[in-house]
């Protein structure tokens, strides 16, 4: 194996960790500026119209919420490995979502988050993140489902037949699967997991349910009062129903973090435009929320990424 001098390997850690803070913000700066349905003029308009200082700190604060709970959540799962600050946690997250935010569905969060870990922690580090993302994806369904449902019910968007048939081939879809739960795929099947699943302390599982319901609950509210910030009067059962179905649509779908707010927007402008809401404004609410939820904690991550030293192997 050919040794890679010292000086070497600092200059190629330095070199990755500026490709990927200058790739973050390239990336941002790109969606911001190049956005044709972005019109900034009717933004400033209204935003000087409405603008409190009450409100803004008010969603400020659901964002820090937001990431606060995903926080928390890293670091109650993280203690299955060993236990870690608050501060540690709020690096690993905040650097993991800067690493991950121009890779498919983030998948650079997984490694972002195992490189603060010894190299034979990794396998056990990229499991508890996907337990960590799969409860938000589970709440995300579940809420999604609800919602849609309530939404249909009222503006039969999609026809019973449908509905019936995206049912069955969910139950095919779990039936086949607990079928072949003993299936094994490089050493790895649904049994497996399942049991790596229990391995994990039932109050660990519980927190970050709980957890979870707040930040679902924080980030779709948030949606909801920008709505409200932006002259939308909608009942809120109606408002609500649209988030829950924009978020559990738009996140089926595959995408990079950077492209997030893009097709949380497309989605949204189907269902928002269901109920009579201006294109404009459904538009530049998706990209607050990406801006708020994604932009900012990005920009403080990019902190975490340049002063990020590796871990040595245990």
């Amino acid at each position: 194996m050919i040794s890679i001098p010292h000086k070497a390997k600092q200059f190629l850690v330095l070199l990755v960790k500026l490709l990927i803070v200058g790739g973050a913000f390239y990336f941002i700066y790109d969606q911001l500026a190049n956005n044709d349905k972005l019109d900034w003029q009717k933004f400033i308009t209204l935003f000087r119209k409405n603008q409190s200082v009450l409100g803004i700190s008010f969603i400020l604060l659901l964002s820090v919420l937001n990431r606060y709970f995903e926080i928390l959540k890293w670091q109650n799962l993280a203690k299955v490995i060993h236990e870690i600050s608050g501060y540690e946690a709020t690096k690993q997250v905040l650097a993991a979502l800067t690493a991950g935010i121009f890779t498919p569905n983030g998948v650079g969060e997984y490694a972002g988050k195992a490189l603060y870990y010894p190299k034979s922690e990794a396998k056990k580090v990229v499991f508890l993140n996907l337990i960590c993302n799969g409860i938000q994806m589970i709440l995300t369904v579940i809420f999604g489902i609800f919602g849609l449902m309530y939404f249909n019910s009222q503006y039969n968007v999609i026809t019973s037949k449908t509905v019936a048939i995206l049912f069955g081939g969910f139950m095919v879809i779990l039936i086949v699967l607990f079928s072949l739960k003993k299936l094994k795929i490089k050493g790895y099947s649904i049994e497996k997991l399942i049991h790596k699943i229990n391995e994990i302390p039932k109050s660990v599982h519980q927190k970050n349910i709980l957890l979870g319901v707040l930040r679902y609950l924080v980030f779709s509210h948030q949606y909801y009062f920008l709505f409200l910030a932006f002259d939308v009067d909608l009942p809120y059962l109606t408002l609500m129903a649209a988030v829950t179905s924009v978020y559990f649509l738009a996140s089926s779908l595959p995408t990079f973090q950077f492209l997030d707010f893009a097709v949380k927007g497309s989605v949204a402008i189907y269902f928002f435009g269901i109920l009579g809401v201006n294109e404009w404004i459904v538009v530049f609410i998706s990209t607050l929320m990406w801006f708020l939820n994604v932009v900012l904690p990005v920009i403080l991550g990019s902190y975490f990424v340049l002063n990020f030293k590796t871990k040595s192997a245990a």
